[in-house]
Formats: structure tokens, sequence, C-alpha cells
């Protein structure tokens, strides 16, 4: 099924997320810590487009009454 596979990847996505932000803790050469941000930003960037693709959700302000002016009258 295809919401399966959609969370089993959001999983990975995370757990990637996760690990790089734990190696960033560590010491790391100036080559290793642009590597590991660089990655960081595109799991995150995967994470958040796979996520809206999987649970598309949208909220939308309720509607003032056409006669609704807020002010006392």
């Amino acid at each position: 099924m295809m919401l399966d596979e959609n969370l089993a990847r959001i999983r990975a996505h995370r757990n990637n997320i996760h690990r790089y932000r734990r190696l960033l803790k560590t010491r790391l050469s100036q080559l290793e810590r642009h590597f590991i941000e660089r990655r960081l930003a595109e799991e995150q960037s995967a994470l958040d487009g796979l996520t809206a693709a999987t649970f598309p959700v949208s909220f939308r302000a309720p509607e003032a009454p056409a006669n609704a002016t807020g002010a006392a009258q």
C-alpha cells in the first residue's frame, strides 16, 4: 500500500535527520560539518515534501458574514 511505503520513507528521513543532528554535536572537521549540514538540509526538505504529499491538509479561516463590520452600530 502506498501509505505504508510513504510512512516507511518518512521514518527513514526522520532517523537520518536525528543521526545527522547527533553527528553535528561531535568534533568534526570543517569539511565534514559542511557535508553533514548539507545532508541534513536535504533530508529535511525531502521529509517536508513527503509529509505534505502524504498528509495534505489545508486550513481555511472562517469567513465573516458579509454584514459584519466589527464596529458597534
